[in-house]
């Protein structure tokens, strides 16, 4: 069987289930093409747009078209083990450990934040990540569970009104930086501001807080990289020195809630 293929279905003929559809176009078994689409990997395109489609009996319409995306390593990944550091109804703090994705593709979404807080948070509601961290780090991260409060997340990330922090351990003696040193170098041609605030030193390595004003593709580790201390396992921008996970984390966020107007403050040890 092929490992890794795409299939697009027209459906031409009525009241037949998207299950039964899949099962006959493509070489899965109907136990696989049940995970496949648990997996987010299985969309429905019709009049209405396209989504993801993750009910197996869900009757199709003529007209309708079903895509599937069938990676057997991807559905074999397991999702690593998020931790929710709190419910606020419309929206939620969680702890998203290294190796656990921010978004999904269109080869399924299983190993996501978002999707592993849809399936264990009670009650359960849908999710919707409002910001973005590397697999390769860890820390906080806001989701949010109604449309119209992702909006609002979105406009906060947008005019800058979201403090964040993170922990990162570099390598390098950072200790002659006059504090807090400020980067700014351009990323992609876009300007990209991060502060370093406090440095702990060890031998050859240091422990560093840094704050970031923009949220660039792989701004920390592209800035830290730029002035000589690349982050201790950074496997794109590192030395090369280093086989530990990337030790890089996203530990403090401070923002106004939109419910309550109070000030939220959350942190990781």
């Amino acid at each position: 069987m092929n490992r890794h293929f795409e299939k697009h279905i027209t459906i031409s003929e009525p009241n037949i289930t998207a299950l039964d559809h899949l099962a006959v176009d493509s070489p899965l078994s109907k136990q696989q093409l049940k995970s496949t689409m648990k997996n987010g990997a299985v969309w429905l395109e019709s009049v209405h747009g396209i989504t993801r489609i993750r009910r197996a009996k869900k009757v199709l319409l003529p007209g309708d078209c079903l895509h599937i995306y069938y990676d057997e390593i991807i559905q074999k990944s397991k999702p690593e083990v998020a931790s929710l550091i709190a419910d606020e109804k419309e929206y939620s703090i969680w702890n998203k450990p290294y190796g656990m994705y921010s978004q999904g593709s269109k080869w399924g979404d299983h190993c996501t934040i978002y999707r592993w807080a849809e399936e264990h948070m009670k009650p359960q509601r849908p999710a919707f990540p409002v910001h973005r961290l590397d697999r390769a780090a860890n820390g906080l991260m806001i989701l949010t569970h109604t449309k119209k409060m992702a909006a609002k997340f979105s406009n906060l990330f947008k005019d800058r009104k979201i403090q964040k922090q993170y922990k990162a351990t570099v390598e390098g003696v950072v200790t002659q930086l006059s504090l807090p040193y400020l980067i700014a170098t351009d990323i992609d041609d876009k300007p990209a501001a991060s502060k370093i605030l406090t440095v702990e030193q060890s031998e050859n390595q240091a422990l560093i807080t840094i704050e970031i004003e923009t949220g660039r593709k792989h701004q920390i580790r592209k800035h830290l990289s730029s002035i000589g201390f690349p982050i201790v396992g950074d496997r794109l921008y590192g030395s090369g020195n280093s086989i530990e996970n990337l030790q890089l984390q996203s530990n403090y966020l401070k923002f106004e809630c939109p419910i309550t107007n109070s000030i939220k403050e959350y942190s990781l040890p």
